[in-house]
């Protein structure tokens, strides 16, 4: 198979489909691999590097898409990608339809097989390609929820951990998945008081056994919410429904019951956001303030940290490229049901239920 990997061009995405060590693995098994110029270099990797596994390097875009059977990258295709993939051209990828209607139609309409990362989906629902990435999101979303509780940042100048004699602040993080835990574990570490939620009882008794002790958990209802809002300083948003929208668990109305300089991190911005007043913001530009609060929306949080995101999601993509490199899309996913579940693009139509309930348009069950 001829695998093509583009540099990422969506704002500040440092972050590329594939590592060196993964090329050589493909390639190993007999396949061709074309990396654009300089995909790798913000991640560490330069072509070199590539070269010297066996890849191939071409100078534009639109080369890497004229000249491979299957497309291996990051984040979705935008607007000047959409004319340059072909007809029955597999892509593998974060897509993250069900918020984005103009890419939904634009994949539809070039009849492409869209496989996404993030609905490959274990028989006990875990979700292993949004796994590594939700890990680095759930850690960041700390670390930059902490930096814009700084004063010249706009929030209201708490140090998260405290001091002695000053109590640390109050966290609150909203879903208890792989993005919750891992922001929980990292504000526990720096001191915080933080407090998770969840509506998945034994979810919950797990969280509560194995994070630290300054994690309390707390069953998510929108009372329950409501009351924690008056006097905390952070708030990260983490609930996932695979596929389908994010539900608002934050409205705008409640925005009055938090202090001015509150700040809201979104780390479900890809899937329409869990606060009703969030909008996709980028690294170059991560905060706006609405009625007094601070709103982080960064759609990309990994690719501020692109070495340690590349390897980590390259880790976990890299079995299921060489299955789909030695099988065929077709075969692979008809031997794995896990990665049949990734499919939600299908040569003009919607396999994957959610996105065309989504949208209201017509859902058709994949053949393979």
């Amino acid at each position: 198979m001829i695998i093509g990997v583009p540099k990422e061009i969506k704002n500040n995405e440092n972050r590329v489909g594939m590592t060196p060590s993964g090329v050589a693995e493909v390639v190993k098994q007999g396949h061709r691999v074309f990396i654009q110029h300089t995909a790798g270099i913000n991640s560490g990797f330069p072509d070199e590097a590539y070269q010297a596994v066996g890849a191939h390097i071409l100078p534009t875009i639109e080369d890497i898409y004229a000249t491979a059977e299957t497309i291996v990258k990051v984040k979705e295709p935008i607007i000047t990608e959409y004319n340059l993939i072909r007809k029955g051209q597999l892509l593998f990828t974060y897509f993250h339809f069900a918020s984005d209607r103009e890419l939904t139609l634009a994949m539809l309409s070039n009849k492409s097989i869209c496989l996404a990362y993030e609905t490959v989906e274990e028989a006990d629902h875990t979700l292993p390609l949004l796994i590594p990435m939700s890990e680095v999101a759930g850690r960041m979303s700390i670390q930059e929820g902490a930096r814009f509780l700084e004063k010249p940042q706009g929030g209201k100048g708490i140090l998260l951990g405290g001091v002695p004699g000053v109590k640390p602040a109050k966290v609150l993080i909203l879903g208890g998945g792989i993005v919750g835990s891992n922001a929980a574990q990292m504000a526990a570490g720096m001191g915080a008081d933080v407090t998770i939620t969840d509506i998945n009882l034994a979810r919950l008794r797990y969280l509560s056994e194995t994070l630290p002790k300054n994690v309390k958990t707390l069953y998510a209802s929108e009372l329950r919410i409501r009351k924690e809002l008056p006097d905390v300083d952070l708030v990260v948003g983490s609930v996932l429904i695979p596929g389908d929208k994010a539900p608002h668990l934050i409205t705008k109305e409640m925005l009055s019951m938090m202090q001015p300089g509150t700040v809201l991190v979104d780390v479900a911005i890809d899937q329409g956001g869990c606060f009703e007043t969030s909008h996709p913001t980028t690294h170059s530009a991560p905060t706006y303030i609405v009625d007094g609060i601070v709103h982080y929306a960064v759609a990309n949080i990994p690719g501020a940290v692109p070495y340690t995101s590349t390897l980590a999601l390259t880790n976990a993509t890299l079995p299921y490229v060489i299955a789909l490199a030695n099988k065929g899309w077709k075969k692979a996913c008809k031997d794995n049901p896990a990665l049949a579940l990734g499919l939600n693009i299908v040569e003009g139509k919607i396999v994957y239920k959610a996105v065309a309930d989504v949208f209201g348009l017509k859902y058709e069950p994949v053949s393979l």
